[in-house]
């Protein structure tokens, strides 16, 4: 009879007469499957591990239009507005009114034929001002007394930094989303009428603590007027809620990109 070694029939004759209660037997005869499985889980590592990079690459990017835009977009700081004169301030008070003053002579122990000066009696320097020379008060001025204050209030400095989009702690958002930001843009954006007219429009602005839209600037443009056009749009673009940092409404930098597709 012919012997596989391939087969378990080998097995029985090997360990014929022997205790095969003993591992190596059942270890033998379960060689086949266990290999068998072995190749299989192998397999479905490898092919995980050759198609991970594949399958990354298919997922949709979630990051957002304008985060991904910002991330270009150096923070811009604002010149201080320049800070206007004061009106209605109160005229500066009098000055107080002279008073009498006497000399005041330092005594000084010499003898009677060198003194040249006799210093000030009592009654003389009584309900009087000393002072370095003497001085004839103005006895017609007229006393004012400065009313009592409740001294300097405090001073709070106003925030007027412009904050990046990318680091603040809530975003500015168009009311209902920016979905309907996008759509306010696309439907008031009129395109002009230029064959073959097509690219993208950059333009930043600031969202103001009120939700306004200030200091729009177009960064580039594709001529035949679209960027004047994405100014135009912006400036009638409703309220904002403003974006916030420390619990304060803040002034956010924005940026928005547009795409031209002129009718072929």
């Amino acid at each position: 009879m012919k012997l596989d070694i391939f087969t378990n029939q080998w097995l029985d004759i090997v360990f014929e007469g022997k205790n095969k209660a003993y591992g190596a037997y059942d270890l033998r005869k379960t060689n086949n499957k266990t290999t068998v499985k072995a190749l299989i889980f192998g397999a479905i590592v490898f092919a995980l591990m050759v198609g991970a990079p594949l399958i990354m690459s298919l997922l949709p990017d979630s990051s957002s239009d304008d985060d991904s835009l910002d991330t270009k977009i150096v923070t811009m700081k604002l010149p201080p507005k320049k800070e206007q004169p004061k009106k209605d301030l109160p005229p500066p008070p009098p000055p107080p009114p002279k008073v009498d003053q006497v000399k005041f002579v330092k005594p000084v122990v010499a003898k009677a034929d060198e003194v040249t000066e006799e210093p000030p009696k009592i009654t003389e320097i009584k309900d009087k001002k000393l002072g370095n020379e003497t001085i004839k008060g103005d006895p017609d001025a007229q006393l004012t007394v400065e009313p009592v204050g409740n001294g300097p209030a405090a001073v709070v400095e106003e925030d007027n930094t412009v904050y990046n989009t990318a680091g603040i702690e809530v975003k500015p958002d168009f009311p209902g989303g920016m979905e309907k930001f996008y759509s306010f843009v696309g439907k008031n954006y009129q395109t002009p009428e230029e064959e073959g007219l097509k690219g993208k429009v950059y333009v930043t602005f600031v969202v103001e603590k009120d939700g306004s839209l200030t200091d729009i600037k177009v960064l580039r443009d594709i001529g035949f007027g679209t960027g004047k056009e994405a100014i135009r749009v912006l400036n009638k673009c409703p309220r904002w809620t403003p974006g916030e940092q420390n619990g304060k409404k803040v002034r956010v930098l924005y940026s928005l990109p547009i795409t031209i597709q002129s009718a072929e």
